[in-house]
């Protein structure tokens, strides 16, 4: 090794006094980091002979990986399946304001629409990494799968009713092109939801909600959770919205505890997000927000959630009595894995991608890291 090797290399930051989420369980030790990544402090030290060039003192507080939110319709006034002309504006003031929320990374999700909405939307999806202009943006490239979305430029999700004509054909073109295909807005029963996952199908939009109730004779997509005719070793996935309006506890308690790791909570958030109560848009419909609760206008129908990532993780530990490490999974490692982003995203394993949270106790986001680099901070707080 020539002295100086390493003189041009990236600065290396120890971040200490913390709690790190890693395998599952809170270990107390330090973060090392570098040029956007994760670093082992022993090769570090051993191959490298350095040591850290800035340190900081996390308070004792927790580090988990950045939260990845797969559904989001839109939030603080953006609507994804309306504001059609600057949808890159859109989506990155969403991706500013979320990260006081925790979240690194999203996909930006359109609800039902005419296929004029797709056909100027998709293509101008921005695909980007994280930084201090906001969270990552996760997409896929797909083309000519489905007419009514156009192009599809920029999908990395589709959600389809597996009881439909040709669905087996469309599920089998989607996940030959990397797009995941998600179970929902149906009324399928078991049957045709287990073919779904044996042709490839691998994840759940917002269990329980919009399908078909639970039914002991036929529990309809809901069984996926214990089925036994999945492929071996295939892990179905199934979102929640943890808010406390659109699942009551005790359901929240059942799924989890069916089949803990497929969890991902999801918000599900809608463009009212963050503006209080009132009336709003949510594509080509209009929602009445009082409280906690989205409705469609002049009905009792939920219609999205106005329920940021934080608060859908504490209410989903307090509901379901989990550990502390597996309520954060739920929303960093499980939606990485579905996404097929594990060796990256979701953890803050050796190698991984330096986005992380830090907390205090009771899971509240004091500051947000993309890359090592610090992207919001809590009045008051540190590091």
């Amino acid at each position: 090794m020539r002295c100086g090797q390493f003189a041009a290399v990236a600065p290396v930051r120890q971040f200490t006094n913390c709690r790190i989420l890693r395998g599952g369980t809170l270990l107390r030790e330090d973060l090392w980091v570098r040029g956007g990544r994760i670093l082992d402090p022993e090769k570090l030290f051993f191959e490298e002979r350095r040591m850290a060039d800035e340190q900081r003192d996390c308070g004792g507080h927790i580090l988990a990986p950045g939260f990845i939110d797969v559904q989001m319709n839109g939030g603080f006034g953006v609507d994804f399946s309306r504001d059609t002309e600057d949808v890159g504006s859109g989506i990155a003031l969403v991706a500013q304001r979320i990260l006081s929320h925790g979240v690194t990374s999203f996909c930006p999700t359109l609800v039902t629409s005419p296929p004029e909405i797709y056909h100027k939307v998709l293509p101008q999806i921005p695909v980007k990494s994280g930084g201090p202009h906001g969270a990552g943006v996760l997409a896929n490239a797909f083309h000519d799968v489905l007419a009514t979305y156009g192009s599809l430029d920029n999908v990395r999700i589709v959600t389809l009713a597996p009881e439909l004509d040709r669905s087996l054909e469309v599920i089998q073109a989607l996940t030959a092109q990397g797009i995941c295909v998600s179970l929902g807005h149906s009324v399928a029963d078991l049957g045709a939801a287990e073919v779904a996952v044996q042709n490839g199908a691998t994840f759940i939009t917002h269990l329980f909600n919009a399908m078909l109730p639970f039914h002991h004779r036929d529990p309809g997509i809901v069984g996926l959770l214990t089925s036994d005719q999945l492929p071996p070793g295939h892990c179905i996935f199934y979102g929640m919205i943890a808010d406390g309006i659109h699942t009551n506890p005790a359901a929240l308690r059942i799924a989890h505890r069916a089949h803990p790791q497929g969890l991902v909570l999801v918000t599900d958030a809608v463009p009212a997000l963050g503006l209080g109560n009132g009336r709003h848009t949510l594509g080509q419909q209009e929602v009445e927000v009082d409280g906690l609760i989205a409705h469609i206008a002049g009905t009792k129908t939920l219609c999205g959630s106005i329920a940021p990532m934080d608060v859908c993780i504490r209410h989903f530990l307090q509901a379901t009595g989990c550990s502390v490490e597996s309520a954060l999974e739920a929303a960093s490692l499980h939606p990485a894995q579905l996404l097929g982003l594990e060796k990256t995203k979701g953890n803050l394993d050796f190698g991984a991608d330096a986005d992380f949270v830090v907390l205090d106790d009771s899971l509240h986001v004091q500051a947000t890291y993309i890359s090592g680099e610090l992207v919001w901070q809590a009045e008051e707080a540190g590091p």
